[in-house]
Formats: structure tokens, sequence, C-alpha cells
């Protein structure tokens, strides 16, 4: 079982080599993913409604094929593995004009909404037969970023209203914009893009926190650590650039 939503980049989403930007391609994947948990009944109201818990993003991984280009059309489909424990995995194809142009997989928990603490998917019986079945999930698996000594911190970025979401914390997809901008990714070579993204979300951002975001890079890989001003990494990031 899956579900596909379409896409047009718009010049909102592109940076100034009109290419989607990773923000960007994120809110597709969650769009897409919001729109299937819907239609599944598994969407956020509904599980609050029933079980008091909402989706929490924990980690994703994307890989394009070629950068996302101003005008395109992109096709998300996107389905979910079958259930384990306290996480589900949520993999995605992406296409244009028919043809693939890159892959991504999520992984993506239950947390209860007065504790937070997580709650285990065999507990809510709408997830029970819903996944995509053998013929469409993927076999990869996501673990936690290994991040290189001697990250050195290049900024403190404030955070604000605008970044938040129906949670009330920074949006999933902003992670990808800070990511970005402590790599100061507009300084890459004409035509570069990024190939490949690992984000690992650690704990919850709010308006008004401070975090302290540290790089380095190791080849053609970028990596990025944002803590915040509690001393507790928030979110790790890998960018690959091709």
């Amino acid at each position: 079982m899956y579900f596909e939503e379409p896409y047009l980049i718009d010049t909102r989403e592109v940076d100034h080599q009109g290419q989607c930007r990773p923000s960007a391609v994120l809110g597709f994947l969650q769009e897409t993913a919001t729109v299937a948990a819907v239609k599944l009944g598994i969407d956020r109201e509904t599980l609050l409604e029933r079980h008091n818990c909402f989706w929490m993003l924990a980690r994703i991984w994307v890989e394009l094929d070629r950068p996302l280009l101003w005008k395109e059309q992109v096709q998300v489909r996107t389905w979910h593995r079958d259930p384990k424990g306290a996480s589900i995995y949520r993999d995605f194809d992406l296409f244009v004009d028919g043809k693939p142009v890159g892959q991504a997989v999520s992984t993506w928990v239950l947390a209860d909404y007065d504790t937070h603490k997580l709650v285990r998917m065999d507990s809510v019986p709408e997830l029970r037969d819903t996944h995509g079945g053998a013929g469409l999930e993927k076999n990869i698996t996501l673990s936690r970023l290994r991040l290189p000594e001697g990250m050195q911190t290049v900024e403190q970025r404030r955070l604000h209203y605008s970044e938040t979401d129906m949670n009330g914390h920074v949006n999933n997809t902003r992670y990808a914009d800070f990511a970005c901008d402590a790599l100061r990714l507009e300084q890459l070579r004409d035509g570069a893009f990024v190939r490949e993204a690992r984000i690992g979300f650690l704990a919850e951002c709010r308006p008004g926190e401070v975090l302290d975001l540290a790089v380095q890079w190791q080849g053609e890989t970028g990596f990025v650590r944002g803590v915040g001003p509690d001393g507790r990494p928030r979110f790790e990031a890998g960018l690959t650039i091709g």
C-alpha cells in the first residue's frame, strides 16, 4: 500500500542556482507522509483523540541522483514498513517525468502527548496490516550519525515563531536550513548540489532558544551539530555534496 503526491517546485523553494533546497525536499516528504497518514487513519488528530500520542520524526536520509530544479514537478511516493517496537520506517521514492531521481528513508516514533514518553506501535491497532509490503520496502536502516572530532562552533542561531509547527517546536524541515547555513552552502561551486542528507533529531527545540552550531568537513561531507542552551545536542546532520 503506497501513496503519491505531486509537487511543483516554485520560486520559494529554490536557491541561487535554481535548485530545490534540502529543506523544501524534506517538506515534500513530510507533506506526503502526512497525506498518507490521513488516508490510513493514523494522522495526528486521530492518534491524539484515540491514543493521546503524536508522531515524531527521529531520523531521515535523502539521496538525490541529480538536483531538483525550478518549475519541475516532483512525484513523491511513500509507504511505511511493518512497525516494530517503538519505531517505524517510512520509505520514499521521487520521480520527475516518470523517471526516478531520488529516494529517502525515515524513522518515526510515537510519543505520549503529556509525558513525551515513547509509545509502542503494537498499542495502536490502526497500524495493523497497513505496510507497503515486501515488493516495496527498502532494506536501508538508519543509525545515529558518527560525527568527526574537532568540530568548531561557527555561529549561534536564535529560534523564532516562523520556524515552529503544530506541536509548538521547531519544524523538522528547518534543521536542514540550519545545517546548510552553518556550512555556508551559498559558497558551493556552480552546479554542485546536496546529493545526500542525513539528519538525526535528538531533542525538541522551541522558539526563544539559541542553538550553538558546530561544523566540520570530511571530504565532500559537511557535518553539523546543534546544541541547546542546556548543553544537550538537539540535532546532528551530514550533507554530502555532489
